[in-house]
């Protein structure tokens, strides 16, 4: 099942790199996970909208030492990162228009 093809997928590997810099939006999913693929497009609209963030996204099943580190119970689950540091979060399936009024906040 395709989710989210638009957007990088990152591994415990690269993560501290990928997100050390700027305002990073990071979607644990789970392929199996029906809201995680009703919130693909949306993540990839937000892609679009917000040309200075950058999006990826971990599968919590094959990154699950990065589910436990940030304590992830639930997917989706959309952890913002600025400069490296957690600075929100948002459990559950958001409708595109209250996922983009949160992540202006970050602008």
């Amino acid at each position: 099942m395709a989710v989210n093809n638009e957007v990088e997928e990152i591994s415990s590997n690269s993560f501290n790199e990928k997100i050390k810099k700027g305002i990073v939006i990071v979607d644990f999913f789970a392929e199996w996970c029906m809201p995680c693929v009703m919130m693909a497009p949306i993540i990839e609209e937000m892609q679009q909208k917000f040309p200075n963030f950058k999006f990826f996204k971990a599968n919590i099943d094959e990154n699950s030492e990065l589910a436990s580190r940030f304590n992830v119970l639930s997917v989706p689950t959309l952890i913002i990162f600025k400069n490296g540091r957690e600075s929100d979060r948002i459990v559950g399936s958001l409708p595109s228009n209250i996922l983009e009024e949160k992540l202006r906040r970050f602008v």
